[in-house]
């Protein structure tokens, strides 16, 4: 038999395929494993997801052997697939929508005119508030069809794998900034007269303290990442 963590992490991890993997945080959770980690805990409840809709719901009460409910309309109402697309002629290019979009969706480069993907887009709608001049707009995407049935499970895995490059690339990209920050504190560490117009020993040793334990703090950052 599997210890109880073991059978915990299969059991979240079934529950994560049953979500549709919008990563659009109507849950109250930061991700679909998050809120498929809590359901797997007994700490969230199994209607928290509109994307999924009723048969999500279904789903998730089969495998936690629940009775099946209605939505929570707390976290929204189950609807049709929506993407979103970018009116290009108001966009400034702030880069704002790339850096909040879970699959990559969205490309671009900064003061560039930016495009969504849609066959990427899970109609997260979490690039809406971050666009300053209100550019992006909502498109219906499935017609009548809503929750799973506005939904494949390709489409659903591919966002899924989206989320999780993405997650890693921004792991890697912050690793490599904080060694990037280290290498530069610790040069100027090692000659602090140098490269300080502080000319008090007393005062150069407490900023020496004081770049020490900053870069105490970053490299435990950096072994937790």
């Amino acid at each position: 038999m599997l210890p109880a963590s073991d059978l915990n992490q299969t059991l979240a991890g079934a529950l994560l395929a049953a979500l549709p993997q919008t990563q659009c945080q109507r849950c109250s959770y930061v991700d679909c494993q998050a809120y498929a980690q809590a359901m797997a805990d007994g700490t969230a409840d199994i209607n928290r997801c509109p994307p999924g809709g009723e048969e999500g719901v279904i789903r998730l009460a089969s495998l936690l052997n629940k009775e099946v409910k209605a939505l929570n309309p707390n976290h929204g109402a189950e609807g049709p697939r929506s993407v979103v697309f970018i009116d290009e002629a108001w966009c400034i290019g702030c880069t704002l929508c790339i850096k909040a979009c879970p699959t990559d969706a969205i490309i671009g480069t900064n003061k560039r005119m930016h495009t969504v993907q849609e066959a990427h887009c899970t109609g997260c709608e979490l690039c809406l508030p971050v666009c300053p001049v209100d550019c992006i707009k909502i498109e219906n995407a499935s017609g009548t069809s809503t929750g799973w049935s506005a939904w494949s499970n390709e489409q659903a895995e591919n966002a899924r794998i989206r989320y999780e490059f993405r997650s890693i690339r921004i792991k890697q990209d912050e690793r490599e900034r904080l060694k990037k920050h280290q290498k530069t504190a610790q040069t100027k560490l090692t000659d602090l007269a140098t490269h300080s117009r502080i000319a008090d020993p007393s005062a150069l040793e407490r900023k020496r303290a004081i770049i020490e334990a900053a870069m105490a703090r970053a490299k435990e950052r950096s072994a937790k990442s």
